[in-house]
């Protein structure tokens, strides 16, 4: 007798709620349904840190600059100049550099990517000139 291939069913047998994973409890609605945690546009919280950063005064669009030394030089100063940083003024320039070029990810020009990252070379340079300059 010649055996035949059962050809798939277009409506796949379905598992009791018991054995199905990920299932949720009818009764409770996700938070993403919900009318209440809806927005028309998405807040970037990113943009706010950028922004009204607690640690940093940077200067208006800063970050946009084409001068990798007029950046690590703003950054530098905004640092010292800052009372409400938790680090030293390195960590903080470098960290909200950082969190610049990473939260910019795949938005960031790669051309603008090469001036912050130089910048970050001449943030570390000026740290190492002005750290052999103080006494230890």
């Amino acid at each position: 007798m010649p055996t035949t291939k059962k050809s798939p069913s277009k409506h796949p047998a379905k598992k009791s709620p018991s054995t199905s994973r990920g299932t949720k409890h009818p009764s409770k609605k996700s938070p993403s349904t919900s009318n209440a945690t809806k927005r028309s546009t998405p807040k970037k919280w990113s943009s706010n840190v950028t922004n009204h950063s607690n640690a940093l005064d940077l200067d208006k669009d800063i970050f946009k600059s084409k001068s990798p030394n007029k950046i690590a030089h703003s950054l530098e100063n905004s640092a010292e100049k800052s009372t409400r940083k938790k680090g030293s003024a390195y960590q903080s320039a470098m960290s909200m550099l950082n969190f610049y070029i990473n939260r910019a990810g795949k938005n960031l020009p790669a051309k603008q990517k090469a001036i912050l990252n130089e910048a970050k070379d001449k943030l570390k340079a000026l740290h190492e000139k002005d750290s052999h300059k103080q006494p230890r």
